[in-house]
């Protein structure tokens, strides 16, 4: 029997209704009973490394596996940067790095901090909702240690001899606890970039007393003043037990946890411990793979058993994808490719340089097994996190962060806003993401893979980059001359979210020190070539 339009109206209307008290019941929820949050960002962890992103994969990790089953698995996410410490920023801030003063690269474990304490982080709005914020891990984000004398280290922190002003006996400055972490214990920069000291809560936990330096092949770390509680092979296994005794602690207590999970693994210096050494059959980088996957398992135990896992968020992803140190080579001729479909890996400004797992698990408010191919950012951390404890974020606050919660349900994925996305290189080159398309400001991969920068290759190239990653993921047929219309749209947005000090709605911000000029030359120059 056919349906009058009037009850069809009708039942549309209560449908609406109920779906608005079912929203309602659902944000009264999360505000009176805030979830924990753990962020577990590995280092150098490509996409294709994973079984659940990767069918062909040949390493096998059983316990990421079933976090992406229990909870959602993001097949379009990026990191900001297609290196380290940008990235780091843009997840604490969620602001794009070059906006900051870096503008390329990475920092040392000597930089000085890079984000000021004025700023708003993920912790410190945390902490203003009663959260505890934790950081354990890989920081890789400056802090100003104590000096023996003058204000300068003396040196840049890639040499050996650049480590003799600092006075390990006092606490560093401007560093966890300034941004809103109430606990803290790490490394200041990856774990081959000395010092190597343990800084817990602001204090160096020993003082030195030797150097240490290795030069394996997959193993290597360079020279520099080394802690004796310091072990280059445990600090993965060391800072997961951290973990562990952080979240049992927290467990107990009333006030809701954000834990920071910072890995410095598997990057460089690869080091399986010895049960786990052989166990992939591969190489060692597969091995240390196996060993995180592990850890990851014991973790998720240590969640459950703590009688928290309901209403505890679990995030688990890269700050970048696979490094070649990884040996692409030995590992695809076993079948294995850490970027799986896409080009590049660390460093580039293509696919394989950005995109990355990312998986969310919250058994309260996300249904098991699901998945959403929505273009997601690691900036998109303190917007979500402002969602969830109903805080209005101020326009100086989070620029080019979108909050993923809409993204947790079917029901609620078109309120998700982000337009575009940004992404970024080690050598500072640009891309911009819209929908279905990608343009690259540069003829070549912007990092490590080919062809390089300033290569005889990259010269006899087009200048500019179109792919439509719809038809063309692994970015082999560059569009650009044949799609100028496209090509202008997507410039015009590039120029203005940069010139905006934003991406998001709100107030145009200062970005805090000029573009690189080479760069932006080179983007203002398509668009004034353009203007037609």
């Amino acid at each position: 029997m056919k349906k009058s339009l009037k009850t069809i109206l009708f039942l549309t209307f209560l449908s609406l209704m109920f779906s608005c008290n079912d929203k309602k019941e659902h944000e009264k929820d999360i505000i009176q009973n805030p979830p924990n949050i753990i962020y577990v960002l590995t280092d150098d962890l490509g996409y294709g490394d994973i079984g659940a992103f990767n069918s062909n994969g040949k390493i096998k990790t059983p316990n990421i596996d079933q976090l992406a089953a229990d909870g959602i698995k993001f097949t379009d996410a990026h990191t900001s940067s297609a290196v380290c410490t940008p990235t780091r920023y843009g997840i604490l801030t969620g602001r794009y790095n070059w906006r900051s003063p870096i503008k390329n690269g990475v920092l040392t474990g000597v930089s000085k901090a890079l984000i000021p304490n004025s700023r708003t982080t993920v912790a410190s709005l945390l902490k203003k909702q009663g959260y505890e914020p934790g950081f354990i891990g890989k920081w890789h984000l400056g802090w100003d240690w104590a000096l023996k004398q003058g204000d300068s280290v003396g040196g840049t922190g890639w040499n050996a001899d650049d480590y003799d002003n600092i006075d390990f006996s006092k606490p560093i400055k401007n560093g966890p606890k300034e941004l809103g972490f109430t606990y803290s214990y790490g490394h200041s920069g990856s774990l081959d970039m000395a010092p190597y000291v343990y800084v817990q809560n602001g204090m160096p936990t020993v003082i030195p007393d030797s150097v240490t330096v290795n030069k394996g092949k997959y193993s290597w770390w360079r020279e520099g003043p080394t802690g004796s509680d310091f072990v280059h092979e445990d600090v993965t296994p060391n800072f997961f037990k951290k973990s562990f005794s952080y979240i049992e602690q927290k467990a107990t207590s009333d006030q809701p946890f954000f834990l920071y999970l910072a890995l410095p693994s598997p990057h460089t210096p690869i080091l399986p411990t010895e049960e786990w050494q052989g166990e992939s059959g591969l190489n060692p980088y597969a091995d240390f793979m196996m060993q995180i996957d592990h850890y990851m398992g014991q973790l998720l135990q240590t969640v459950e058993e703590a009688g928290i896992a309901e209403n505890t968020i679990i995030i688990f992803t890269s700050d970048n994808g696979c490094s070649p140190q990884a040996n692409f080579k030995v590992l695809a001729e076993k079948g294995h490719n850490p970027s799986a479909i896409y080009r590049g890996h660390k460093a580039d400004i293509f696919e394989g340089g950005h995109r990355v797992p990312f998986i969310v698990k919250w058994p309260k408010h996300i249904k098991p097994n699901s998945s959403s191919d929505k273009t997601i950012c690691t900036t998109d951390l303190l917007a979500t996190v402002a969602e969830l404890t109903n805080t209005a974020l101020k326009d100086s606050e989070g620029e080019d962060s979108y909050s993923m919660v809409p993204l947790f349900s079917s029901e609620s994925v078109n309120n998700y806003s982000r337009e575009a996305t940004v992404h970024h290189s080690i050598n500072g080159s640009f891309a911009i993401r819209k929908g279905k398309w990608k343009m690259i400001f540069c003829p070549d991969s912007g990092g490590w893979s080919d062809p390089k920068p300033n290569s005889e290759l990259a010269k006899t190239l087009p200048k500019y980059q179109l792919y439509n990653l719809e038809e063309d993921p692994e970015e082999a047929n560059n569009l650009f001359k044949v799609n100028p219309e496209i090509a202008k749209e997507l410039n015009s947005l590039m120029v203005s979210t940069i010139k905006n000090g934003r991406s998001t709605e709100g107030e145009n911000q200062q970005n805090d020190a000029p573009m690189n000029a080479k760069v932006w030359n080179e983007i203002e120059r398509f668009g004034l070539l353009n203007k037609k």
